[in-house]
């Protein structure tokens, strides 16, 4: 009993204590959470990015003038044709029998100028043996003008037979035109991508022209047809790298460059876009017609550049001393540079920007310097330390 007596003050202050630790610890209230990046050196790429279309770069429609049944076809899906190569036949025996028609017109036309002729010449050969006897007054002059009146008109029927004879060639040469149509030659040199007739097939070229097939011209040369939003159009400009991929082929990216950038604007339920034409070589034949293009136009780059999240540039601490003053120039902005527990703020001229990096032309930033980009003020009751590989800083009241 007079232990316990001893002891009892002691355990009494080592219960106040214990009490007024835990009123500490469960009291205490930490301040604002810091959520840093890391300022460091790379590249710095502003891009537009659009969905388009691959196409080959020139694509003939090869149709027909005559109207028929197709009677053979000499290339299919993927052939390759020569310029000048036949491809199809349109049954030619109604041409054919119009070209011979047309000869026998021309013929019987040339026949008919032999026969004016001759009877011009007998013409002319009365008129100036009538033209002697008038003179010896053995003839009136009546006789002598119907002599004349006749050479004349044979003169005349020999000029009309001249030009019957020149419409009749021309009508052959018509015909002999309509005939070589029936062969469906290749205009370029290139590949057949769409067959649209059959043999038995019957075309009809009397209101349109059908179009029989649709030839590549060169596959190892593709385009893209991208449309870029009027927002993105102000940077493209001709000549600036492009890169894109396709479906087929997801873990490949292809390169190219802008080659066109039509000023036909395109609007579809009032969004107004602009064509915006990326050439790539195709040289393995991996592109293929109609795939559908995700690209990215690469409007500007700067490569080896200090660089800050962009993030940081938009931060500002809800109290903070000393702030500094902001610029009038968009350039001149300010950061906030986490050293141990206190901010720093840094002012800096930022460059180029892509959205996520902005470039650092000037200022007191190093690489590896941590910039504060976010701000989450909460209370914590828990002690547990924030580790120090963590890009989020706690600071204690």
């Amino acid at each position: 009993m007079p232990l316990i007596r001893r002891l009892w003050p002691v355990a009494a202050v080592l219960l106040i204590m214990a009490a007024v630790a835990l009123w500490w610890i469960t009291q205490r209230k930490y301040g604002p959470e810091y959520v840093t990046g890391q300022v460091d050196r790379g590249s710095v790429v502003r891009s537009v990015t659009a969905t388009g279309t691959v196409n080959p770069v020139v694509v003939v429609q090869v149709g027909t003038y005559d109207s028929g049944p197709i009677i053979a076809i000499y290339a299919d899906f993927n052939s390759r044709v020569k310029a000048g190569q036949l491809i199809a036949k349109i049954d030619p025996r109604p041409f054919t029998v119009k070209v011979h028609q047309a000869e026998a017109a021309l013929a019987n036309a040339q026949s008919q100028l032999g026969k004016d002729q001759a009877d011009l010449v007998y013409k002319e050969l009365t008129f100036q043996r009538d033209l002697k006897l008038h003179e010896e007054n053995v003839i009136s002059q009546d006789t002598l003008d119907s002599a004349s009146s006749a050479f004349k008109q044979a003169a005349s029927q020999v000029a009309l037979d001249q030009s019957l004879i020149k419409q009749q060639a021309a009508n052959l040469e018509e015909a002999q035109v309509n005939l070589a149509y029936t062969d469906i030659i290749s205009p370029v040199d290139g590949t057949v991508v769409s067959r649209n007739v059959d043999v038995g097939q019957t075309v009809a070229a009397s209101f349109q022209t059908p179009t029989l097939f649709l030839i590549a011209k060169d596959l190892t040369q593709m385009q893209v047809d991208t449309n870029v939003s009027e927002s993105d159009i102000g940077d493209v400009r001709e000549g600036e790298t492009a890169e894109f991929g396709v479906d087929a082929f997801p873990n490949r990216v292809f390169q190219g460059s802008v080659g066109q950038v039509r000023q036909v604007p395109i609007s579809v339920q009032n969004v107004t876009t602009y064509d915006v034409v990326v050439n790539v070589p195709n040289p393995e034949f991996l592109l293929k017609p109609g795939m559908t293009a995700n690209v990215t136009i690469i409007t500007a780059q700067r490569d080896n550049v200090l660089r800050v999240p962009i993030q940081a540039l938009r931060f500002s601490p809800k109290s903070a001393t000393p702030k500094l003053s902001r610029s009038s120039s968009p350039h001149e902005q300010q950061v906030w540079v986490a050293h141990g527990s206190v901010l720093e703020p840094v002012s800096i001229t930022t460059g180029l920007d892509d959205g996520h990096n902005v470039e650092v032309l000037s200022g007191g930033l190093n690489p590896g310097d941590l910039v504060v980009t976010a701000e989450s003020a909460r209370d914590d009751t828990s002690t547990a330390a924030v580790p120090a590989s963590s890009s989020t800083l706690r600071f204690a009241h």
